[in-house]
């Protein structure tokens, strides 16, 4: 049994060839089906203390997002960092589950997976909860002095190749302790099993190439489909709740539920103490959150 396993006890181990990617996957439950996405620079182990309390009442999958932790990308590598490509994957991978229709949980990177899976597929998703994201655009225009200090990440590993990954590579485990660190207020609050799986995942350098892949989108691909959305009137169908860092503001200062708001219509949410990395850091308030908000939407046990 891996790490990652010991940490979801009672999980089934499966993986998921999609044509595109081979997704790593860990499952458990019964009833309405949540899609649990994590963000950089993790693996699917961010889940641990929140994915065994929702598999009581709902059947629970937790990927490793496409090129991060044991999830390879296996055909078509070139720009395989783009969210609506990641997005259709794993509604493929879903689909091959013989999940038709599911919430959608995503923190970070994942968050913004999650979003445009939203948007390009309403008929599968239920339900959307955002943890710690804003759309990309509203990041890129309210991008400051303070943001570029605080997420110098955001530009370094967009430029081209091969510039991140070869400076990434001078001392991988160092770069992610210190991000790590940063994102949880230390590394004690994440579990040592948990740390391990990240620091394994990446100490490879075709993990860090994908993690490069997914901000160069961001840069990109991302952000152009994100405007011609917004530039459409598109929306998000499915009801939303968000929760982001306390006295966190975004694009410029705004209050996230406001940015949801010009996404959305049915949008909910609140700011939690615990820094960047909620789902491990305030795992029993986000894990109370998302019960109520399916609940309240129809999507509970």
């Amino acid at each position: 049994m891996t790490d990652v396993e010991q940490l979801f006890p009672g999980f089934a181990e499966l993986v998921i060839d999609t044509g595109d990617v081979r997704f790593a996957v860990l499952t458990l439950g019964q009833g309405p089906v949540i899609l649990l996405l994590h963000g950089y620079p993790e693996t699917r182990a961010a889940w641990h203390r929140v994915a065994p309390k929702l598999a009581e009442t709902h059947t629970v999958v937790v990927p490793d997002l496409p090129g991060y932790g044991r999830s390879r990308v296996t055909a078509d590598a070139d720009g395989a960092g783009s969210k609506r490509r990641m997005a259709a994957s794993l509604v493929a991978m879903m689909h091959i589950l013989g999940h038709e229709r599911f919430a959608v949980v995503g923190h970070d990177r994942g968050g913004r997976v999650a979003y445009r899976m939203a948007l390009d597929f309403p008929d599968q998703i239920a339900a959307l909860v955002s943890v710690t994201v804003v759309p990309t655009p509203e990041m890129w225009e309210g991008a400051s002095k303070a943001f570029g200090m605080g997420a110098w990440h955001w530009f370094m590993m967009a430029q081209p190749e091969p510039l991140p990954e070869r400076l990434m590579s001078g001392d991988p485990r160092y770069l992610l302790d210190r991000t790590l660190e940063k994102m949880a207020g230390g590394l004690e609050r994440l579990h040592p099993q948990a740390l391990a799986d990240y620091r394994t995942s990446f100490d490879d350098p075709d993990v860090r190439h994908a993690m490069c892949e997914d901000y160069r989108a961001g840069a990109a691909t991302d952000e152009t489909d994100d405007l011609a959305d917004r530039a459409a009137g598109r929306r998000i169908a499915a009801p939303v709740l968000v929760m982001w860092e306390a006295g966190r503001r975004y694009g410029g200062g705004r209050e996230p539920l406001d940015i949801w708001h010009d996404w959305a219509d049915d949008v909910e949410g609140e700011a939690l103490e615990g820094g960047h990395l909620l789902p491990e850091t305030a795992a029993g308030q986000v894990q109370e959150r998302i019960l109520a908000f399916l609940g309240r939407v129809g999507h509970g046990s």
